[in-house]
């Protein structure tokens, strides 16, 4: 089995815990409106197709750095090709390697719950990226629907996967303390959240755009200072801690 490869960092430190070996896939179905990898986009696009052997090969070059952390699969979206992360990650995992997935969970169905168990199954840790709770604001940044988002996410908690959850604050576009309050209040249903992360927008995907003659649609936005990712934390933090005060017996409608 071949998969689109866009690129692998042999030496990440942000993907996960420990050092990582990043495999950036090929493709996305979300158009984020801050999206700082807007290469990987198109399922095609300049990639490599690599078997799961040349990616276990360039593993092994650098192995002895990978004791404390493992292997990362991120994009694009990587469950645009789920078929391929789950042959890498049950080679990997196969061979007592750490598997951590970056994915939105946009592109979960239903129909193919059984797949995402069988994934979920050989992952150890996923990191899932929620770019807004509220249905108006996800698709209006994403193009897509937060339904898929939700509904994965609620599967994670249902195959007690780890996870860890990220939220970009962008000013003037996610910084909303009620949207906070209310992904908290989402989240707060969630025991298998091991980490939050809300991270500050930056800016370092610009020239991307202009080199693929791209509209950036945040044109002038600036970076988002650290307070306010800090700010957005502990807000997040106060809806999860009000949903499980309450002990809530069922799943939060509304965010």
């Amino acid at each position: 089995m071949k998969g689109r490869v866009h690129s692998i960092e042999t030496m990440g430190t942000v993907d996960g815990p420990g050092m990582r070996f990043v495999v950036f896939l090929q493709g996305c179905p979300m158009r984020c409106a801050y999206c700082h990898n807007p290469d990987t986009w198109d399922n095609v696009g300049d990639s490599t197709m690599m078997t799961i052997d040349e990616i276990w090969e360039q593993f092994e070059r650098n192995r002895s750095f990978y004791t404390n952390g493992g292997i990362t699969v991120t994009g694009g979206e990587p469950l645009v090709q789920i078929d391929f992360v789950l042959a890498l990650f049950t080679y990997f995992k196969e061979r007592g390697i750490h598997t951590c997935l970056d994915t939105s969970g946009i592109t979960y169905t239903p129909v193919q719950r059984s797949k995402f168990e069988a994934l979920l199954a050989v992952t150890d840790l996923a990191m899932l990226d929620i770019k807004d709770i509220d249905p108006t604001h996800h698709k209006d940044i994403t193009k897509q629907s937060i339904d898929p988002v939700k509904a994965f996410a609620k599967l994670t908690t249902a195959t007690n996967t780890d996870v860890w959850i990220r939220h970009v604050i962008v000013p003037g576009l996610t910084d909303n303390k009620d949207r906070h309050y209310r992904l908290g209040f989402f989240l707060g249903a969630m025991p298998n959240i091991k980490a939050l992360d809300c991270l500050p927008y930056h800016v370092m995907g610009v020239n991307k755009y202009k080199e693929l003659n791209i509209p950036y649609r945040l044109e002038g936005t600036q970076a988002a200072p650290k307070e306010l990712a800090v700010a957005a934390s502990k807000t997040v933090l106060a809806g999860m801690k009000a949903y499980r005060q309450h002990q809530w017996s069922v799943w939060p409608q509304e965010g």
